[in-house]
């Protein structure tokens, strides 16, 4: 009995210590191409808003504008996703050809999301946090 409890502190500690503490490091544990597609879009969300910060929120890539989340990426299985919260219902007619739910974009990683679509979603998603 006492062996298990052990190993389950062990594994606890051990997941623990794969939460990304940074973007690389979150990056630097994906797929060779949702790091390619995910860094693209990394690119494209800094030089559409260029004061925001990086940070992780809930275990994902994130950034902050004067404090505020502002948008998220990540990678899963079979797509990468971007996190732009409702500024996706606003701009739902230029993201038909994409998978999307509230707040969601999901796009696979040989087709990564357009800059001056990023850029678009950056910027409502700025003035919406005013």
């Amino acid at each position: 009995m006492k062996q298990k409890i052990t190993d389950t502190k062990l594994t606890a500690t051990s997941a623990k210590a794969n939460k990304p503490k940074t973007h690389d490091d979150y990056l630097a544990a994906v797929t060779e191409d949702n790091r390619a597609a995910l860094q693209k879009l990394r690119k494209a969300i800094m030089r559409a808003a260029p004061k925001a910060e990086e940070c992780i929120s809930y275990q994902l890539p994130a950034f902050r504008l004067n404090g505020k989340f502002l948008v998220a990426y990540g990678a899963a299985t079979n797509h990468c996703a971007f996190y732009p919260g409702s500024t996706v219902k606003a701009l739902k007619d230029e993201l038909k050809g994409y998978d999307t739910s509230k707040g969601t974009i999901r796009f696979p990683a040989n087709k990564p999301l357009p800059s001056t679509l990023v850029r678009k979603l950056i910027k409502l998603r700025i003035e919406e946090r005013g």
